[in-house]
């Protein structure tokens, strides 16, 4: 500890964002020489990688004790908005009910509970309930638990469910007599949490992934009851991640080897899972597609030939190329994003204009339909749907002032009927809130939609604070969703809106593409333009704009900072992957390998040049930055912890205002944060009293 930590002390204004009477740890400088390329970079922060130095942790302690000392000023509102959040959730909630077989499920929470109970009736929802698994009982006082995969098998006489209790994503699996309520001998340790029940209800598939670098690239085999567990593939490629999957009709498995743009499917049938898995169609370099079946023929999306995707269906007995025969065409406005197959109808959704419409086409006779949904600004997907012989969809649909939805269309007459609304408890009138839809024009003249909501009455004086928030990577598109914690911002007079940016795939493939390995600064610059369209066109100013990005969203924030920091007034960059060089030339920790589909590989100096010359720890200045806060957390898989530590770092080093920089490791969780329903809006309140507090709001 001797050579530490130097306390400097800053005594500054109240209200302003400074950091009032904080002592400021500074990490020690222990340089280490990086060299590739003939390029030498130096990291002076290098040691903070090590997690069982006990230097490193009493650092990240120092860090979070200074992080509280300074957000001090912000602790009551923080205390208030956490309030109004958890006000606004209905305590005693259940989930829309669904059914399988011969029993209707659901899952449930009681007054002050953080986890759900899942149940089932049988029969009707009138018949007594029986109580599968009480995660609140499961949990106890645990500070991390969080329970994935909870699964029944076909004849619903045996539960399965994955626990992880440190947030790194290894589950161990257990097993349950639903009659009785007694646990099974069988536990299988360390596995993804990704699992599928055999038609025989004895037998399951499951992965795992690689101890250190966490790539998911095995997938087992195991029999309720046997010692052993036998291996059904496993995938050498370490730039490809496996999964197993199965198809709502129940006849197959499907394993897929997946990068970002290449995969490779294997089929195995349901009702012989002791079957060695046959190749779909070999892997080709740039070929991405996707199986699942209607039990009777193949169903394949493909971007072979079309950058947009097309459907094609294939024969049980021959799936090459030749056999393919198409059923929906390629389309250059539109991305093919998603199929459900039900035994008479095929379920086909698209993204069109960075909006989701849903298409339902007749297997029998082709006809093909549209839903219609009402507003300008939503988003709709399938979503619940668990039995193969139906003509009912259900769907989930949202928008910015719309809660989350459930409904069942009835794919015959064409009707909607809603199931369940989320309610939000409290004054809440959806009426009291209005949405837009705008095009930003990017420098390069591309038009970067953008998805805002305020409170009515907002004028466009540019006084308005404002929250922005993308992601923008990986072809993931961010929906205009409902959240009852964001009225909170919206109630204080905050605009919120999304910028649709390249790296995700809202325009089509090509807005994807538009946006990663050497287009990745499309991104970046898409989403400063958006910023600066939104304050021409008077919604906000750079004293009121704030910006929130996590994980990949956390390097937009991170190079945005670095490219624009006169912009904004305050950023939170949340697990934030900041250091993209030095973690995409190290294979020895996770996640490194698989990335390079999608960042590039800097071992090509191409590569190398180029993520150089954005990432965000390499590119930090001398120069004024805005108000920022860090998060992270120890257990983190996805993003280490000595990212966003070594970037605090080296940014209190050489930025030269007197800003805010704070950074909160959470010592117990990993990349999502904490578990449980009420303990996840500490984040969040934490997150939003920041942007608040710094616009001089105490309430």
């Amino acid at each position: 500890m001797k050579n530490l930590l130097l306390l400097l002390v800053f005594a500054l204004p109240a209200c302003t964002g400074k950091e009032e009477g904080t002592v400021t740890p500074a990490a020690e400088k222990r340089p280490v020489t990086l060299e590739l390329h003939g390029d030498i970079r130096v990291d002076d922060y290098y040691w903070l990688r090590e997690r069982e130095n006990p230097e490193v942790i009493s650092y990240l302690e120092a860090e979070n004790a200074h992080t509280e000392q300074a957000l001090r000023p912000f602790a009551g509102l923080q205390g208030v908005l956490f309030d109004e959040m958890k006000s606004r959730i209905k305590q005693d909630d259940e989930s829309a009910p669904y059914r399988l077989g011969d029993y209707f499920y659901y899952i449930r929470y009681e007054k002050g509970g953080e986890y759900p109970i899942y149940a089932r009736r049988k029969g009707s929802l009138d018949a007594p309930e029986h109580i599968l698994l009480d995660v609140n009982k499961l949990a106890g006082d645990a500070e991390y638990f969080a329970v994935r995969g909870f699964s029944v098998s076909p004849d619903g006489n045996t539960a399965a469910w994955g626990v992880d209790t440190e947030g790194r994503r290894f589950y161990d699996l257990y097993f349950m007599d639903i009659e009785s309520g007694e646990l099974l001998s069988d536990t299988i340790e360390d596995t993804t949490s990704n699992f599928e029940w055999a038609n025989d209800n004895q037998t399951i598939l499951y992965g795992k992934q690689h101890p250190e670098t966490l790539r998911s690239y095995r997938v087992f085999r195991h029999r309720l009851g046997s010692a052993e567990d036998s291996l059904v593939y496993e995938e050498p490629d370490e730039e490809n991640y496996l999964s197993v999957t199965k198809s709502l009709s129940n006849a197959f498995f499907y394993l897929v080897s997946g990068q970002t743009v290449s995969t490779e499917v294997r089929y195995v049938s349901a009702d012989s899972p002791e079957d060695s898995p046959t190749v779909f169609l070999p892997r080709e370099a740039g070929h991405e597609y996707f199986v699942t079946d209607g039990a009777d023929r193949f169903y394949v999306t493909t971007n072979d030939g079309a950058r947009n995707f097309r459907l094609m269906e294939a024969p049980l007995n021959d799936t090459s190329k030749e056999a393919w025969v198409e059923v929906v065409a390629h389309r250059d406005d539109a991305l093919l994003d998603d199929i459900d197959v039900f035994r008479n109808h095929l379920i086909v959704t698209i993204v069109e204009n960075g909006l989701t419409q849903i298409e339902i086409t007749d297997r029998r006779s082709g006809d093909t339909h549209r839903m219609a949904f009402d507003e300008a600004v939503y988003t709709a997907y399938s979503n619940g749907n668990h039995e193969f012989d139906t003509d009912s969809l259900r769907y989930t649909y949202e928008s910015l002032t719309t809660p989350e939805s459930t409904y069942d269309y009835d794919l015959g007459s064409k009707t909607h009927k809603l199931i369940k609304e989320r309610a939000v408890v409290g004054e809440f009138d959806r009426g009291d809130y209005k949405t837009e839809r705008l095009f930003a024009t990017a420098r390069d003249g591309t038009r970067v939609p953008v998805s805002i909501v305020y409170r009515k009455g907002f004028e466009r004086n540019g006084e308005n604070p404002l929250l922005q928030y993308a992601y923008g990577s990986y072809g993931s598109s961010t929906s205009p969703y409902f959240s009852s914690d964001r009225l909170s911002l919206l109630d204080r007079g905050f605009v919120y809106a999304i910028a649709h940016i390249r790296g995700g795939s809202e325009m089509g493939r090509e807005w994807y593409f538009d946006g990663r390995q050497l287009k990745k600064k499309n991104t970046f610059t898409d989403f400063i333009d958006v910023s600066k369209f939104l304050i021409d066109e008077g919604y906000t100013s750079p004293n009121h704009l704030y910006a929130f990005g996590g994980s990949a969203g956390g390097l937009l924030m991170g190079a945005v900072l670095n490219m624009a920091p006169e912009l904004y007034n305050g950023v939170i960059a949340a697990v934030p992957f900041v250091d993209v060089v030095t973690t995409m030339l190290d294979e020895d920790i996770p996640l490194t390998s698989g990335e390079w589909d999608e960042w590039g590989n800097p071992n090509e100096k191409e590569f190398y040049d180029y993520m150089l010359s954005y990432s965000p720890y390499d590119n930090v200045m001398a120069m004024d930055y805005p108000n920022i806060l860090v998060t992270t957390g120890l257990h983190d898989s996805q993003v280490q912890y000595w990212e966003p530590a070594k970037w605090v770092a080296k940014l209190r080093a050489h930025k030269t205002d007197d800003n805010m920089l704070v950074l909160k490791t959470n010592m117990s969780a990993g990349h999502s944060g904490k578990t449980g329903r009420f303990r996840r809006i500490e984040d969040t309140s934490l997150y939003y009293s920041f942007f608040v507090g710094l616009e001089g709001i105490r309430e």
